[in-house]
């Protein structure tokens, strides 16, 4: 199978396109390297070029005969996405377009999209199954859910299968330390805490008042090695005919708070991590975690990396062997 990943250079992507070469597909890796990193990536087949431009991304479909497209290429950050909607929408929402309509063109007929628990905003319920109502609360998870109705029109309309796979928070790094998180500037949780825990300063936890047992949010932390696994089968469900539209979480089913990571941190590291109180950030959630009921029924797939304690150790395996990160 012949794999076009977008974005794959990112935290994520370079990961899964790593797992997906291991398991015997043909990756191809599309980065702009905005956000991506060329050492993430080493030893794979790599185009740069940008999502938001078409007569681009037109060449790349033109004779590469793709078999499938995992299409992670966006940007995550809720808080700047609050700020900045119409550079987000651009990309996330246009350029996701740009991506599908140059692959229907082609005939590529699978599709997985890098989804986010974003979509659901504020959730009634948890855990939180893929039949709660989409509300996202913030630009960022507007963008992913209004990508997600595209791709339902098309599978109407042009016979697209799809797999619309909704992450929870995606935490650790290969367990062998060689890829890891590296985003500039950092404002994922884990990585911060781990930074902090080497420079001595302090971490700030945004809001101590969100109603939840200590006040502070509360998310599902899975492993970003479940998370490539989860690409793998939604693949080989496709091979087998299965999958013509599904929305599946990915999560482990459990929440922590912001204080029960930083302890855990601790913990693993040996390390003091001092705090500070700081405002609530504007689209966050009180809590948000994942029924993933329905994507171990229909991909078999099952969290092995789910304890908190390993997904942050394979992190500060990965933060102690690259403390400035990717060089380059």
């Amino acid at each position: 199978m012949r794999v076009l990943v977008t974005g794959g250079a990112g935290y994520i992507g370079s990961i899964t396109s790593g797992v997906l070469a291991e398991t015997g597909r043909q990756v191809t890796v599309l980065d702009s390297f905005e956000k991506g990193h060329r050492d993430a990536v080493e030893g794979l087949q790599v185009v740069e070029g940008d999502v938001r431009d078409r007569s681009f991304l037109a060449e790349v479909f033109e004779g590469a005969d793709f078999d499938a497209v995992v299409h992670f290429a966006a940007y995550i950050e809720v808080g700047e996405s609050v700020e900045q909607p119409l550079r987000y929408f651009r990309n996330n929402l246009v350029g996701g377009l740009n991506v599908l309509e140059a692959a229907i063109r082609a005939g590529v007929r699978k599709f997985i999209f890098s989804s986010t628990a974003a979509v659901y905003g504020t959730p009634l319920e948890v855990p939180i199954s893929e039949e709660a109502p989409t509300a996202p609360i913030n630009p960022y998870g507007r963008s992913k859910r209004d990508f997600e109705e595209i791709l339902e029109s098309c599978r109407r309309s042009y016979g697209l299968s799809y797999a619309s796979l909704r992450y929870f928070n995606a935490a650790g790094a290969r367990p062998d330390g060689g890829l890891g998180e590296d985003h500039r500037p950092e404002s994922h949780l884990i990585p911060k805490v781990l930074k902090a825990a080497v420079d001595g300063r302090e971490v700030a936890i945004y809001g101590t008042d969100y109603p939840t047992p200590d006040g502070t949010c509360v998310r599902d932390y899975v492993h970003v090695m479940d998370l490539a696994q989860a690409h793998v089968l939604a693949l080989e469900s496709m091979d087998e005919g299965g999958g013509r539209g599904e929305v599946l979480n990915l999560g482990n089913g459990e929440g922590f708070s912001v204080r029960e990571v930083i302890r855990k941190a601790g913990e693993v590291t040996g390390l003091d991590i001092p705090v500070r109180k700081a405002p609530r950030r504007p689209g966050d959630a009180s809590i948000l975690v994942a029924s993933a009921e329905k994507a171990k029924r229909v991909l078999g797939w099952q969290p092995e990396l789910a304890d908190l304690g390993t997904i942050i150790e394979t992190a500060w395996r990965w933060h102690s062997s690259h403390p400035k990160g990717y060089e380059h």
